[in-house]
């Protein structure tokens, strides 16, 4: 089978989940083409290693561009990305696309719009693989980040301009992704959310893990609880610290945060935060695979409470080590932890969550049951290989009934 794979995504989860499901094809003997904007990250597990050919398309800033994002979708992101100019990029790379041999396109999401400009331009059986819509406008979201403090007149432009967005993305999100004709997610969580934001179908084509990578190493474990995950709001980092702030101070374990990227103001307020309820803070940042995998091992637990997560991979990499979780029941953690075998699961209630974390934290043997089964559960289910199973059934079914 020959393949296009396009995708506009920054470092993170959705990228790890990307570059494994290629490099299953690609190993499988499928040809893998990749086609991106120059606003891609190539740098976090770069694709050009496993496929034949990452084709990088520079995104052009232009004038008339400028004006017609202003009034057509909204003011330049970040000070530098028009998304006109974003979306005349992405075309010249379906057209591109369309005039090749491609047997199937695969389309992940793009960091700016969620569902890429690329959706309307593609003519080829394509099958779009939707980690989440578009989230800007969850209520959730808009009162966590008011936690931050305003000071100056430039963060309340910010905050009056997150506003903005939070009307505006959700409907360029919508608008391309009803040009999908086949769409997979990564839970059913995430299924319901694309039903409901865009009512579209989907398919569950759940993700997995380089069991290769992460593994139980045997070293000894750390009085310390580890948390992954980009350093923003709605990873649920200080549900946590406010967490262990309940428990009592001479019980009371180290937490390190690990992140792939950082909002220093978010980081700040967490630092904050720490000192206020007694909690010894690490945050680290841009970590490789080798001492993420030794951290995970270490770590006596790995505690997950991002708000309403449509799927994480952080719960299964901690598995695959060996390190039970501690997770809010919410999202599409529910469809991975099994509650008391493969790792624990509260309700999002500081105080519940605190005593769970002291509970598992002081119960050796039963953190040595749930590594034991966890890892079981792993490689029975949740490898990449059984994810690029199920994958490569739906591109081959997408190309028989989109033909």
């Amino acid at each position: 089978m020959k393949i296009a794979v396009f995708h506009n995504l920054p470092s993170g989860g959705a990228k790890r989940a990307l570059y494994g499901f290629v490099k299953y094809l690609t190993k499988s003997g499928h040809f893998v083409d990749v086609f991106i904007p120059s606003t891609a990250n190539e740098n976090f597990l770069p694709l050009k290693k496993i496929v034949n050919k990452v084709n990088v398309f520079p995104m052009k800033k232009t004038f008339g561009g400028l004006i017609y994002s202003t009034f057509r979708y909204i003011p330049p992101i970040r000070m530098s990305i028009c998304l006109r100019d974003l979306e005349e990029t992405e075309k010249i790379i379906a057209d591109i696309i369309n005039n090749m041999d491609y047997n199937i396109v695969f389309s992940e999401q793009d960091q700016y719009t969620m569902s890429p400009f690329f959706l309307k331009y593609i003519k080829k059986p394509t099958v779009y693989y939707c980690q989440q819509p578009s989230r800007f406008n969850e209520a959730i979201l808009q009162n966590i980040s008011q936690k931050r403090k305003y000071r100056n007149c430039l963060q309340l432009v910010r905050r009056i301009w997150h506003k903005y967005l939070a009307s505006r993305l959700p409907q360029i999100d919508k608008e391309n992704a009803l040009f999908s004709k086949y769409i997979l997610t990564n839970s059913y969580f995430s299924r319901e959310s694309i039903l409901k934001s865009y009512g579209l179908n989907s398919f569950v084509s759940y993700l997995g893990i380089d069991t290769k990578i992460f593994k139980h190493l045997d070293v000894p474990k750390e009085s310390f609880v580890l948390s992954i995950g980009s350093c923003r709001p709605a990873k649920g980092f200080d549900f946590i610290i406010n967490s262990l702030g309940h428990i009592n101070s001479k019980k009371r374990p180290k937490f390190i945060i690990v992140s792939n990227s950082v909002d220093i103001r978010w980081k700040d307020y967490l630092k904050q935060l720490a000192i206020k309820v007694g909690v010894n803070l690490e945050v680290r940042n841009l970590i490789q695979d080798n001492e993420l995998v030794l951290l995970y091992n270490k770590a006596k637990l790995v505690l997950y409470a991002p708000y309403l997560e449509p799927f994480g991979l952080v719960p299964l990499e901690a598995m695959a080590c060996g390190t039970p979780v501690i997770a809010v029941r919410e999202g599409g953690v529910r469809e991975s932890i099994v509650h008391n075998e493969t790792g624990i699961l509260t309700e999002r209630d500081e105080s519940m969550f605190a005593e769970a974390v002291i509970k598992l934290f002081s119960d050796k043997r039963k953190r040595q049951n749930i590594a034991r089964r966890s890892i079981e559960i792993i490689h029975k289910y949740w490898t990449i290989d059984k994810a690029g199973e199920i994958l490569l059934k739906h591109l081959n079914r997408a190309i028989e009934i989109l033909k």
